[in-house]
């Protein structure tokens, strides 16, 4: 996505998590679309400008994560869809993947936390009502995976 794609919300200024999981984002959106190794990924991500101001720790245990586990993520997340991954836009995949990674592989990240982040990223940068199924995908998965974490 380009700079002028970046939307800049007014307010308190972005964390150094919520850049990072941005700019996994654009970086797994440019994946989905024109496939590539995780280090080619991280690469490119690192000729952005901004990326000094980024967690680079957590955008790269996303990036690798996603890339390498993709399929089983696409595994987990199958239940809880309304069509094939491959029918979603590439930003709510990409989205979902994120979102699938990180309540499966991070713990120490309280669920509501995930969840918020990824519902955040599709007001930014998907569809109208896309935030509103990322947020139902989301939150039924992490039922599923955190069922001591998440009470029902």
């Amino acid at each position: 996505m380009s700079e002028a794609a970046r939307p800049e919300s007014p307010g308190k200024p972005k964390s150094a998590r919520r850049r990072s999981r941005e700019l996994a984002l654009q970086m797994l959106y440019g994946w989905l679309v024109n496939p590539a190794d995780a280090e080619s990924v991280k690469r490119e991500a690192r000729t952005d400008p901004d990326f000094r101001k980024l967690d680079a720790e957590l955008f790269d245990r996303i990036v690798e994560g996603v890339i390498a586990d993709a399929e089983a993520l696409r595994a987990r997340l199958a239940s809880h869809l309304d069509r094939p991954p491959a029918e979603l836009s590439p930003v709510e995949h990409a989205i979902l993947l994120i979102g699938a990674r990180e309540l499966s592989a991070h713990p120490e990240t309280p669920y509501k936390v995930i969840i918020n982040e990824a519902i955040d990223l599709a007001k930014s940068f998907g569809g109208t009502d896309g935030h509103k199924y990322v947020n139902g995908v989301l939150d039924r998965l992490a039922a599923e995976l955190r069922p001591g974490e998440v009470k029902r």
